[in-house]
């Protein structure tokens, strides 16, 4: 079954004056690495990194060894995840297929955003939509969940989702897989003064969302003043209370997976779109973010406060 407390809910609601982007990744790299060309100054090179020792600051690979004044790495290890417990680790997993119809079954004006109508099964899970064309689109099955599923589990719950759209059959153009890590796991404490973790790997992901990209070019922006100050790297990326926030919703989501739908079920019917995204983007004010912490169950976030407290 689909989860019972979001059952009947749907809301269309306009994006403005946000705009939704798909960019691809092969796209972004060879835009990217075309830019750094042009730039005399830096040299790229391809090899294997045996080690990073940040007492002398410097990169062992398996050709070479480089010293620096000072190293940014976007090397992510999850063994620093799950040798802790101090913050639950869930896992954003995912498989999505690019699909092209026989009939026209897709508005092209239209994303399913989170699409929870589906079997929850003890978890998190929805689909998302997003249509190229009336005929071609992205289908994606999504987890938030501790354990990752079989390939063929996704597969097989794109395939019923697909069976409710009057297609008169698809074939499958492209398909991806992933996973992000949802966590507020202290990324930040690997860091030394000359020494940053970037990306993933620094903690960057947003916890509660999984969003990175977008998250990845704000903190470029802030990194970039703070190296112009000559500040300390350990000095960069200090917690603020959007940090705090999502520590309690992964606390919540950890031991109550199977009640994410209704949560964001209660975000949405309770909030502006508006509200909802800048809050997502940590561009909220705090009277905005008292009305969305008023959406929730307020037990389950006073039993999350309560545990890290005392």
């Amino acid at each position: 079954m689909s989860d019972p407390a979001a059952e009947g809910f749907e809301m269309d609601f306009p994006l403005k004056p946000f705009q939704y982007k798909m960019i691809r990744s092969i796209d972004f790299y060879l835009l990217v690495n075309e830019k750094l060309k042009s730039y005399a100054q830096l040299e790229q090179t391809q090899e294997n990194i045996v080690e990073i020792d940040h007492q002398v600051n410097s990169v062992k690979t398996a050709k070479n060894q480089y010293e620096a004044d000072l190293i940014f790495s976007s090397i992510y290890d999850p063994s620093l995840l799950y040798n802790q417990s101090k913050y639950p680790v869930l896992q954003q997993h995912f498989v999505g297929q690019v699909i092209e119809t026989n009939a026209p079954c897709f508005d092209p004006d239209k994303i399913e955003f989170m699409n929870f109508d589906i079997p929850q099964k003890g978890n998190t899970r929805f689909m998302y939509l997003l249509p190229f064309s009336p005929t071609k689109a992205l289908v994606e099955y999504t987890l938030f969940s501790k354990d990752l599923l079989e390939k063929e589990e996704y597969i097989a719950e794109i395939e019923t989702f697909l069976s409710e759209i009057p297609t008169q059959g698809y074939k499958i153009l492209e398909q991806e897989e992933g996973q992000i890590p949802m966590t507020c796991y202290r990324f930040d404490l690997n860091n030394t003064e000359r020494l940053l973790h970037i990306g993933t790997a620094g903690g960057w992901t947003k916890p509660s969302t999984g969003f990175t990209f977008q998250r990845i070019n704000e903190k470029t922006k802030e990194l970039i003043q703070h190296l112009k100050q000559n500040k300390p790297l350990d000095q960069f990326g200090n917690r603020n209370r959007f940090w705090f926030y999502d520590l309690l919703f992964i606390d919540v989501l950890a031991n109550n997976n199977a009640e994410g739908a209704d949560l964001f079920m209660r975000m949405f019917k309770n909030n502006t779109t508006q509200t909802i995204f800048k809050f997502l983007d940590e561009k909220s004010n705090y009277w905005e973010e008292l009305k969305i912490m008023r959406s929730f169950k307020v037990t389950q976030f006073i039993k999350a406060l309560a545990k890290r407290l005392f």
